[in-house]
């Protein structure tokens, strides 16, 4: 009976733990700064998917990480943007053209492609992250954003500022 209570008494302590450790690093998001936005500036945009990103180094990643390596990572977002965006614009026109034969069906080759390409480069994202910016407390990811000139919806690269401090837990 008394091992029972020991053991309810530890998930107890565990949980809260596992609460302390949650408020903290909400505490530390709270704090954290605004993320950087590197926005599309190519002049072909397919379904808010920009033919390229900026390699311009942003001021605010000073200190932060090196303006060489920034500009290879957008080099490699693009590269694979340059790969595949082509194909997605020749679909979309032709999808275009057979529109009202198809009833719209003609748009779904182009949407699949579309979203083929968000995923290789979250992938590439991914990648990028793992290899490099995890260990300088940076994230960068995919989002789609509204655009600041009209209504419409854009996809942007965030770069996120992660927590430095580490939570250590005595065993």
């Amino acid at each position: 009976m008394m091992e029972d209570f020991d053991e309810i008494y530890e998930e107890e302590e565990e949980e809260e733990e596992e609460d302390e450790d949650r408020a903290a690093e909400e505490q530390l998001l709270k704090y954290a700064p605004d993320p950087v936005v590197v926005r599309g500036s190519g002049h072909v945009t397919v379904f808010g998917l920009s033919n390229k990103f900026e390699p311009e180094f942003p001021s605010a990643l000073t200190g932060k990480v090196a303006p060489e390596e920034f500009k290879a990572s957008i080099n490699r977002v693009n590269s694979c943007l340059r790969k595949t965006l082509p194909v997605n614009v020749r679909w979309l026109l032709c999808g275009c053209l057979c529109c009202c034969c198809t009833l719209g069906f003609s748009l779904w080759p182009v949407i699949c492609l579309s979203k083929r390409t968000r995923r290789s480069i979250e992938k590439v994202l991914e990648w990028e992250n793992s290899r490099l910016y995890h260990k300088l407390c940076l994230h960068w990811r995919l989002s789609k954003r509204k655009c600041e000139t009209n209504n419409m919806m854009e996809y942007v690269i965030l770069i996120e500022f992660l927590p430095k401090i580490p939570i250590f837990r005595p065993d």
